[in-house]
């Protein structure tokens, strides 16, 4: 299998992550949605990064989707089986997603020209990235995550999520701010998988 799809953006990092956490052969292509769109097209028309393609030649789309195929095909999974557990980081999963969603956001609005940019809805879009950091760095900071080389989906995510933030969105979102998000990401950095795939 292929996964198609720049290692910049956090969807396409964490579903390398995961893959590589589920012991999961697979090869990366490095294709942009943007300067790469054509060759991108020719293997899912719809262009949407990430794109997995099976080895039948089937083009599987939305990281969450994928993950949860792939984990269901190696006969475990990144989440805890754990009620309690897994509804803790199906929250924070959530939290780290909607991260991911507003940072992106701001991206494509910064993209825009000027004239036609809408201050106050990128107002509104950096509040909502801010309260989706300051609700993961609360809980983190009250339950921190286990440091001792085993991550989660919900860990995974946090940490791919804050290190694009960080990347893309540094001046808005500082890091003394949100300092168990900051020590967190610090930490999964150090992780094989992580330094298999770099965001840059």
């Amino acid at each position: 299998m292929q996964l198609i799809g720049m290692l910049d953006s956090p969807y396409v990092r964490r579903v390398a992550i995961s893959l590589r956490l589920l012991d999961i052969d697979f090869s990366h292509r490095s294709l942009s949605v943007f300067s790469t769109y054509d060759e991108f097209r020719r293997l899912n028309p719809v262009v949407k990064a990430p794109t997995l393609l099976l080895d039948d030649g089937q083009a599987l789309m939305d990281s969450s989707l994928i993950i949860d195929l792939l984990e269901h095909q190696a006969g475990r999974s990144l989440m805890p089986s754990e009620p309690a557990a897994r509804v803790r980081s199906t929250r924070l999963l959530g939290l780290a997603l909607a991260a991911c969603e507003k940072a992106v956001q701001i991206i494509y609005e910064q993209k825009r020209d000027e004239d036609k940019r809408d201050p106050a809805w990128l107002a509104r879009v950096e509040a909502q990235l801010h309260a989706a950091c300051a609700a993961l760095d609360s809980d983190l900071r009250e339950r921190p995550l286990p440091d001792n080389g085993q991550i989660d989906q919900a860990g995974l995510s946090i940490a791919v999520a804050w290190r694009f933030i960080q990347l893309m969105h540094a001046e808005r979102i500082a890091a003394a701010d949100y300092p168990a998000l900051r020590d967190w990401s610090a930490y999964a950095e150090t992780l094989e998988a992580f330094k298999a795939f770099p965001p840059l």
